[in-house]
């Protein structure tokens, strides 16, 4: 067994996931009152410091009632509230949605601006790749808009979007819908925004609650629909067995977002997926190299696949057969054309691990 090191190449994107339907609500009241909820991580993008997201109780009217002449039932409810009044001008806070990653979904939040000098603002940031680059929708009770835009390495684009009246301290809705690089916004049930992103910035990411300088802004019966996304890997090894037709056995290890033990994503040895790999396949995620290993009527190769960046995001176990003769460059050189095919339709880890 020998391990040689290999160049990372650069590729574009050509493939995306599969995909299925899902809802997820956020429930506040699941949280301890007076502590930031868990599962949420605060950010700040610009200058100064973080917000201070904690669980508050407020009122909250509930539907309309059938009977007209009557007033909404109003009760206490679990709320997430920013409550720091930090005055920094460019400073907005966010708290973000830190176990899963959306595409193309609809994200409905309630929200109460309830102070602020400065400003007093309720967002839905999302598709968030970190603190200085993602999407985002918000309302200003203060300048009586909604406006649309992107930090793009912390710079912010030019605002879109109406002039409206927003009443503080009132109960709105705000709802965000992405497909693609298409997005729409609608405040209170009424479209306000229609657009897309022509650059694509963003095809997916985190979300998360979003507000600027010093607003204390209340949200709550906050719930995502959204478009699932599967890992490409089945397709994958599917694909390139049609391809390479000589080719013997094909699979792919990698991390999961849960763990820092490497598993079996895909093989064509279906019992194997959900397995731990080899040392060997462990050993090329670590330190990124290729292995080669020669077993009764086989030859194994086992080297990493690159995401889009050139960042190594998985290992790729190619099983070929044997010929008179063969060197380990002769093996080597069989399955680079392997892994490379597959390295076209991997953009990022979450392609792979969803």
């Amino acid at each position: 067994m020998r391990a040689h090191r290999i160049a990372t190449p650069l590729w574009l994107v050509l493939g995306a996931a599969a995909c299925l339907a899902g809802e997820r609500i956020i429930d506040f009241s699941q949280h301890a009152v007076g502590q930031q909820p868990t599962g949420f991580v605060s950010l700040v993008t610009g200058e100064g410091p973080a917000g201070d997201w904690r669980i508050r109780m407020d009122e909250i009217p509930g539907p309309e009632p059938v009977i007209t002449g009557k007033s909404p039932v109003v009760r206490q409810q679990a709320v997430l509230a920013q409550v720091s009044q930090d005055r920094t001008d460019e400073r907005y806070p966010l708290l973000v949605l830190d176990d899963a990653v959306f595409g193309d979904f609809t994200l409905t939040t309630r929200f109460k601006t309830v102070a602020g000098v400065k400003e007093q603002m309720a967002g839905l940031a999302f598709r968030i790749q970190n603190a200085s680059n993602y999407y985002v929708v918000r309302a200003s009770a203060l300048g009586q808009n909604v406006r649309f835009y992107k930090f793009v390495n912390g710079l912010r684009t030019p605002p879109v979007g109406p002039s409206l009246v927003i009443a503080t301290g009132a109960w709105h809705e705000l709802t965000v819908e992405c497909k693609g690089n298409k997005i729409r916004c609608l405040l209170d049930g009424i479209e306000r925004i229609l657009g897309a992103d022509p650059q694509n910035s963003f095809t997916n990411g985190k979300v998360g609650f979003w507000t600027k300088s010093d607003s204390v802004t209340h949200f709550a019966n906050t719930r995502i629909a959204f478009t699932a996304r599967e890992s490409i890997a089945p397709s994958l090894i599917r694909d390139a067995q049609q391809r390479y037709p000589r080719v013997l056995a094909l699979r792919i290890s990698a991390l999961s977002r849960d763990s820092q033990a490497p598993r079996i994503i895909a093989s064509s040895r279906a019992s194997e997926v959900g397995q731990p790999p080899d040392a060997e396949e462990a050993d090329v995620l670590r330190r990124e190299i290729i292995h080669t290993n020669k077993r009764r009527g086989e030859v194994e190769v086992t080297l990493p696949l690159h995401d889009r960046n050139g960042d190594p995001v998985a290992a790729l176990r190619v099983t070929l057969k044997p010929f008179l003769g063969q060197t380990i460059a002769n093996v080597i050189a069989r399955a680079r054309p392997i892994a490379e095919y597959m390295e076209q339709r991997i953009r990022h880890q979450g392609d792979l691990v969803p």
